[in-house]
C-alpha cells in the first residue's frame, strides 16, 4: 500500500517510522512535512529546514515540504493540505501514516479531513503507554536533542539537552515522558534508521510568546519576563555543520 509519512523530525515520528518499514504493511515512499514559510523552519519544532533536508536524505525517503502562512486560518490550513494530498491520491497513495499516540481530537480530525480524499490514516502507535515509547526509543539507540519546550512547564534548562534517561529523570511531576502533550519537541540526528548522523552544534535559546503582545526585540523574551500563559515556547536553535 503506497503511502505517505507525516514526518515531523521528532522522537515519534521517528520510532513510527522505525515500526512501519520493520513490520512491511505500509510502503513508504514519501515524507511529507510542514514548515513556516516565513521562518523556513518546522512548525512547532523550530528546526531550520537545511536539517531537515538532510534527515530525509541519510533516511534515503523522499521529502516534500508544505509551506504555511504564519497567519494562516483553520480553513485556509484544510485547504493547503487538501491540495497538497489530492495529487498524491491520483499517483496512487492509498495510506498516510502518524505518529499519534493518544489524543483522539486530532486522530478524528485527519481522519475526517483524509476520508473527504479517500486516503485512509494509519496510526502504528496508537494506544501504547507513553513511557514505554520513550524508553523503546532511546533503547534502539535513536538520538535526539530537545528543541522546544512550553516554557508554563519547563524552564530553560531543558531545552538543547539530549533526550536519555536524565533528561526522563528530571521531568517535573505531570509532565508527559514523551512530551504528548505538547510538553516538548525534538530532533532526531541519528538511530536505527539512519545511514549516518545529522550533524549540528547548539545555537542560541530564545523565548517566543505566540497570541500576545510582542516586545521590541522580535517577540522574544527574557528569561525573567517569561509569561505565565500557555503560548511561551523555548526553542534551542540547531546549527547545521558539514
Amino acid at each position: 500500500m503506497r503511502s505517505v509519512f507525516n514526518w515531523s523530525g521528532g522522537k515519534d515520528s521517528a520510532l513510527c517510522l522505525y515500526h512501519t518499514l520493520q513490520e512491511q504493511q505500509y510502503q513508504v515512499d514519501l515524507l511529507l512535512t510542514t514548515l513556516s514559510g516565513t521562518t523556513n523552519r518546522i512548525t512547532m519544532h523550530g528546526v531550520r529546514q537545511d536539517l531537515l533536508e538532510q534527515q530525509a536524505n541519510n533516511l534515503g525517503i523522499t521529502l516534500q515540504q508544505v509551506m504555511l502562512s504564519e497567519s494562516a486560518s483553520m480553513d485556509a490550513y484544510n485547504k493547503l493540505m487538501q491540495d497538497t494530498m489530492a495529487p498524491l491520491k491520483v499517483q496512487g497513495f492509498t495510506h498516510a501514516i502518524f505518529g499519534d499516540i493518544n489524543l483522539q481530537d486530532l486522530r478524528q480530525y485527519r481522519e475526517q479531513q483524509l476520508a473527504q480524499l479517500g486516503i485512509q490514516a494509519a496510526f502504528p502507535l496508537w494506544g501504547r503507554p507513553t513511557d514505554e515509547l520513550v524508553r523503546e526509543f532511546i533503547n534502539l539507540g535513536f538520538k535526539a536533542v530537545v528543541v522546544s519546550i512550553n516554557a508554563r512547564l519547563l524552564d530553560e534548562s531543558f531545552v538543547g539537552r539530549i533526550l536519555d534517561d536524565s533528561f526522563l529523570a528530571d521531568l517535573p511531576a505531570g509532565v508527559d515522558p514523551a512530551g504528548e502533550n505538547g510538553e516538548f519537541h525534538t530532533f532526531v540526528f541519528d538511530g536505527p534508521i539512519f545511514k549516518r548522523p545529522v550533524k549540528y552544534t547548539l545555537g542560541e535559546k530564545v523565548l517566543k510568546t505566540y497570541g500576545a503582545p510582542a516586545d521590541a526585540d522580535n517577540n522574544c523574551f527574557k528569561k525573567e519576563d517569561k509569561p505565565a500563559y500557555d503560548t511561551s515556547f523555548w526553542f534551542c536553535d540547531l546549527v547545521p555543520t558539514h
